[in-house]
């Protein structure tokens, strides 16, 4: 499921200003230690950004209902400006926020909230992900960049992203791999896995090293639920 392979020249973005250092630190501290109780999480072993897997966290049948609902939400995926003139990075999939006040996708939610320790409040509602063949998600990195545009906002309404969880819904032909370029890890679609990274390192500066790749689908359909959680109640 997750191989290393050697990392290539690693991807860098211009440093930024970190005002919620100190909460992302706090973050971390709790994710860790949640996880490090959770005998089914396996830490991917890489010193430089943390990130574990947790396999068979929902069942076939919650994938596939899942799945549905990313159906009726998917739309041409779009993509947040960074301002900061990385060309790079590009998105050619579908998504679309699944529906929060769907008592199955609450119950999905709170098994996550409960397995990474952090607020539910914290959370933003579920995106739902599709992938086709030859579709993917270059480069990219979850945690935003503060001196992009958008960033007055998103400080309005949560602030920076402290986790990523990503759960594969099904399995992939061939193709789809969510890649670690600057580590060097690639991890396969496995169908109902739990993929988590903290997006900022131990002592709370945002972590380079958690920029990642969703690679194009070769053959078949990839299917995928993110939640980001935010240092404050999102929204």
């Amino acid at each position: 499921m997750i191989t290393s392979p050697p990392p290539h020249q690693p991807v860098r973005y211009p440093p930024c200003p970190n005002p919620d250092k100190l909460a992302l630190l706090r973050a971390g501290a709790q994710v860790r230690r949640r996880l490090a109780a959770e005998p089914l999480a396996e830490k991917v072993p890489v010193e430089a950004a943390e990130i574990w897997a947790i396999p068979q966290f929902v069942s076939p049948d919650e994938c596939a209902r899942l799945i549905q609902l990313v159906d009726a939400s998917a739309r041409p995926s779009d993509l947040l400006d960074q301002g900061n003139g990385y060309q790079g990075t590009y998105r050619t999939s579908y998504s679309g926020d699944v529906n929060r006040s769907d008592p199955f996708v609450q119950m999905i939610e709170r098994r996550i909230d409960d397995t990474l320790g952090l607020p539910h409040e914290c959370g933003e509602t579920i995106q739902g992900q599709r992938y086709g063949p030859g579709q993917e998600f270059r480069d990219h990195m979850d945690w935003f960049w503060t001196k992009a545009p958008y960033w007055k906002q998103e400080a309005r309404r949560g602030g920076q992203r402290c986790f990523t969880a990503m759960i594969y819904l099904n399995d992939v032909e061939e193709g789809g791999e969510t890649h670690f370029p600057n580590i060097g890890v690639t991890i396969a679609p496995q169908q109902g896995a739990l993929i988590v990274w903290n997006n900022a390192c131990p002592d709370g500066s945002l972590n380079q090293d958690t920029i990642h790749a969703g690679r194009p689908v070769v053959r078949g359909t990839k299917y995928i639920i993110t939640k980001w959680y935010r240092t404050r109640r999102w929204g």
